[in-house]
């Protein structure tokens, strides 16, 4: 695939999500107060494990940093797609469609990686108790942490590898809100069928392969789990329970779009906002739904900070 880069394309022009003015205001309002409460949920959870000595184990290090990236995942297009709802003109340049590819597969590359490692962590932990800190250090989290990032940067600059040189003559309309590799590479001047398996090799069955491995490990932890009885074992299962929804609500949308890249669904629109806004927003709530330590945190963090600024305004 030795393309010369003859493109005459300087931008591509985002069809967004309706053509409708009133249902791009309500749009508008609806993705704007999800954003906000992904970003403030998101910050929320971060903060609440930074300032909590209890929290300072390897488990709620990795949820810190699984929020992180899922607030950066939220961030990387929801807020141009918010601001085209008010604009005729939904263009993004050349550069600014590459860079949104970029941050799209290495936060989705970063966020596998660290979903298998928080997978890991809990299978120590309840399959081997008593090895548990030792296993699980310090070292060995920032190490986990430290891969997903490796990973995810390998896996985006492998997907930009030879999208960036691809020739764009016409047209240069993107079926979607923000610049994704398989609407992409379709508006290419040549035929770009090697690039499409490429794709589907690194990218689908990549997500399938994790997913389905994600789904033995997480039954051999139930099937642990169900052999116990007491009340630790059940907060395990709540906790096992958060992890594999979140997995769940995060590999589906991503396998059904990229394992088939040359057919274009009706409902590919519907996932890609699921994957890339609700889901977002969806993991810090599961995880404090269902975690009493991180929703205790919460109020305790939540207390203390009303009970600071009453203190300020009454010297």
């Amino acid at each position: 695939m030795a393309w010369n880069n003859q493109s005459v394309i300087t931008e591509f022009i985002l069809q967004g999500l309706s053509s409708s003015w009133e249902l791009q205001i309500f749009y508008f309002l609806f993705f704007s107060i999800v954003y906000a409460a992904t970003v403030l949920g998101n910050l929320l959870i971060m903060l609440t494990i930074v300032s909590e000595p209890r929290l300072h184990s390897p488990m709620y290090f990795l949820l810190g940093n699984l929020s992180f990236i899922d607030m950066s995942l939220a961030s990387f297009a929801t807020p141009k797609m918010i601001a085209d709802f008010l604009s005729d003109h939904k263009a993004i340049s050349f550069e600014g469609c590459i860079t949104q590819i970029f941050f799209l597969h290495l936060l989705g590359g970063a966020e596998i990686v660290l979903l298998i490692s928080m997978s890991f962590d809990r299978y120590v932990a309840i399959c081997k108790p008593l090895r548990y800190l030792t296993i699980m250090s310090r070292r060995m989290c920032v190490g986990f942490v430290t891969l997903s990032w490796i990973v995810g940067i390998f896996h985006a600059m492998s997907q930009l590898a030879f999208t960036v040189n691809l020739p764009f003559c016409g047209p240069n309309e993107v079926d979607s809100f923000f610049c994704d590799l398989p609407l992409v590479i379709k508006l290419a001047c040549v035929d770009t069928y090697i690039l499409g398996v490429f794709m589907i090799s690194t990218s689908g069955m990549i997500a399938l392969v994790c997913f389905i491995l994600l789904v033995i490990s997480y039954t051999v932890i139930l099937v642990t789990v169900r052999q116990r009885s007491s009340g630790g074992s059940s907060k395990a299962l709540s906790t096992c329970s958060a992890h594999f929804t979140v997995v769940t609500l995060f590999f589906g949308p991503c396998i059904f779009i990229y394992v088939w890249p040359f057919t274009n669904f009706p409902i590919d629109k519907v996932l890609s906002v699921f994957y890339t806004i609700f889901t977002p927003l969806l993991n810090p709530v599961i995880y404090t739904l269902r975690n009493k330590d991180v929703k205790g945190s919460m109020r305790k963090l939540s207390s203390h900070v009303f009970k600071s600024r009453k203190t300020d305004h009454n010297p």
